[in-house]
C-alpha cells in the first residue's frame, strides 16, 4: 500500500459497503463525503465514522442507523445521512489508519445491507434492512 494512501470501508445508501483505497489527505476525504468532515466515534473500537458534517441539514439521503446494545437489547441512537465511511483511528495517532482486516469484517458485516426508514404513527422512526436484488439494481 502507497504511505500517501489508507483503505476505509464506503458506506452509501443504497448499496453494500465496500473497501476502497483514497488519498490520505482532508480533500480527498471531503470529496468522498460531498463536504465538511465530521468523526463520529459511537463505538468502543478505535474506528472513526467519518461523514457530512451538514449531512441532514442539507437533506442528504439517510443511510444507515447506528445503535447500542444495552441489556440485548439494541437501541438507535442515530442515522448517518449521506456517504460515509470507517477508518481506523487509534487515540495515539494524530490521523486516521487503514481499516485493519479483522474490523473491516466487523463493520461490513454490521452495515452489510442498506436500510429503508420509515415513521410510525407514535412519529418514531423505525429502519428495515433489505437486500439489493443484484449489484446492478443497486442504486
Amino acid at each position: 500500500m502507497n504511505e500517501d494512501k489508507i483503505n476505509v470501508l464506503l458506506i452509501e445508501p443504497n448499496k453494500y459497503p465496500k473497501m476502497i483505497e483514497i488519498a490520505d489527505s482532508l480533500e480527498a476525504m471531503q470529496e468522498l463525503v460531498g463536504g465538511g468532515i465530521e468523526e463520529y466515534m459511537p463505538y468502543d473500537d478505535d474506528i472513526a465514522l467519518v461523514c457530512n458534517d451538514e449531512s441532514k441539514m442539507i437533506g442528504l439521503p439517510l443511510n444507515r442507523a447506528i445503535y447500542l446494545e444495552n441489556d440485548g437489547k439494541k437501541e438507535m441512537i442515530d442515522i448517518i445521512a449521506g456517504k460515509f465511511f470507517i477508518c481506523y483511528a487509534p487515540l495515539e495517532s494524530e490521523k486516521y489508519l487503514s481499516l485493519p482486516d479483522e474490523l473491516a469484517k466487523k463493520y461490513e458485516a454490521q452495515f452489510k445491507y442498506p436500510e429503508r426508514f420509515f415513521r410510525d404513527f407514535g412519529g418514531n422512526i423505525t429502519a428495515q434492512p433489505f437486500k439489493p436484488k443484484s449489484k446492478e439494481q443497486e442504486r
